[in-house]
């Protein structure tokens, strides 16, 4: 069973979305670098349904998007969990945030929104970063539509 560690409102973790994001323990990917090393463990509170809605319900009015990051030791359970956010919350997106490189064999891209993959690799940086090797993808019903510059202001110097 996934279980997160705590939740905010975020701005920056998908353009034109207030979201909810989760952050979800039991990190495999154990990047160099990482932020987070906290979420490495495997521990915090269970992310079932019924948690997921009490957490949720009071932030409807308030947010647009939810935001699964991480989650990556039982993608198939992130699949469950967006299908059934989907029914529930019908009105708001749903964004995964994955630190692998590709999408798990047979995910349903459909259960989402948003998708970000890649690992957090300090010498390439952030999604700002044009050099990233991470990548920001919205769904759409013929794939997924790379949006990773929209992170960019155009008026940054290259």
């Amino acid at each position: 069973m996934l279980k997160f560690y705590n939740y905010d409102i975020v701005f920056q973790e998908v353009p034109d979305e207030v979201t909810l994001a989760l952050n979800i323990t039991g990190c495999p990917n154990h990047c160099p670098g990482c932020h987070s090393m906290h979420l490495w463990k495997d521990e915090g509170i269970d992310m079932t349904e019924e948690t997921l809605r009490k957490v949720i319900s009071p932030y409807l009015k308030s947010v647009t998007c939810v935001g699964l990051m991480g989650g990556d030791q039982d993608p198939d359970e992130i699949q469950h969990l967006a299908h059934w956010l989907r029914q529930t919350f019908s009105t708001l997106k749903i964004a995964w945030y994955s630190g692998k490189e590709t999408l798990p064999d047979g995910f349903d891209i459909h259960c989402v929104d948003y998708i970000k993959l890649g690992p957090w690799i300090a010498s390439r940086g952030t999604l700002k970063d044009p050099n990233t090797n991470q990548r920001l993808y919205r769904v759409t019903k013929n794939g997924m539509e790379d949006i990773t510059a929209r992170f960019r202001s155009p008026f940054a110097s290259e």
